[in-house]
């Protein structure tokens, strides 16, 4: 894993929510969940709102230019999008979502087979990929639909298989995760102790390393789950210092 001092061991994109309409006539992106990272919306354009499904069931919470809205591991959630909705998203893990971490939620027999749930989501060569982008999204719409349907009547039972089927789908994957989880979040967590540590015993050394580094530009748009994407690269690049 690449080296950063970025704060928290995460990553940071700018996202443009889908702007087309879903079957079920919403506009917006593709619902998913994480299994281990904590995803931030900073709205910084637009209108729109958040749906989600945890464990209080279904809501939606408004979005605006301003909001701030966060969410844990667990959440299903769709960034639907009222008119140029556009946001800052801070990603808890850097790395680990394009490691398998999130999972969209087609409808469960689908997602219980990884082959399908694969081919599913694969937006495949460049060509053509604007309109898969939105196939996918309307697959995962339909499982979002009826697990929030479900919900709001009552039977959590479609979000307990799906959480299951989930969980099935990484499990070769994930023991992977736990390396990013250590070189990242955690080593930084570890390096900020040690330097309190340092300082409560009266060692100010490490102040003398300091210095400024700036990301380069965001990289091309690329379709995403929820919109249109331009990641930062956030590395301790040698060549972006300042």
């Amino acid at each position: 894993m690449s080296v950063s001092s970025f704060p928290g061991g995460t990553s940071l994109s700018r996202l443009d929510i889908y702007a087309d309409a879903a079957p079920d006539g919403v506009c917006g992106g593709s619902p998913h969940m994480h299994l281990v990272s904590t995803e931030a919306y900073v709205v910084v354009e637009g209108r729109g709102a958040l749906q989600t499904i945890d464990r209080e069931g279904f809501r939606e919470t408004e979005l605006h230019a301003g909001s701030v809205v966060w969410f844990t591991p667990g959440t299903i959630h769709r960034a639907v999008n009222h008119g140029g909705l556009r946001v800052i998203v801070l990603m808890s893990n850097a790395g680990l979502p394009e490691a398998g971490d999130a999972v969209m939620t087609f409808p469960a027999d689908i997602v219980a087979d990884p082959d399908a749930y694969a081919a599913a989501a694969s937006l495949g060569e460049p060509d053509g990929r604007e309109e898969r982008a939105s196939r996918r999204r309307d697959l995962a719409v339909t499982g979002f639909d009826a697990m929030r349907d479900a919900v709001t009547a009552g039977d959590r039972g479609p979000v307990e298989r799906f959480y299951q089927a989930a969980g099935a789908l990484v499990l070769g994957s994930a023991t992977g995760w736990v390396q990013l989880v250590q070189e990242g979040p955690l080593a930084q967590a570890e390096r900020s102790l040690a330097l309190a540590e340092a300082i409560a015993s009266g060692d100010v050394m490490h102040l003398r390393d300091a210095r400024v580094r700036e990301a380069p530009a965001a990289d091309e748009r690329r379709f995403g789950m929820c919109g249109l994407i331009r990641a930062y690269d956030v590395t301790d690049l040698e060549e972006n210092p300042r």
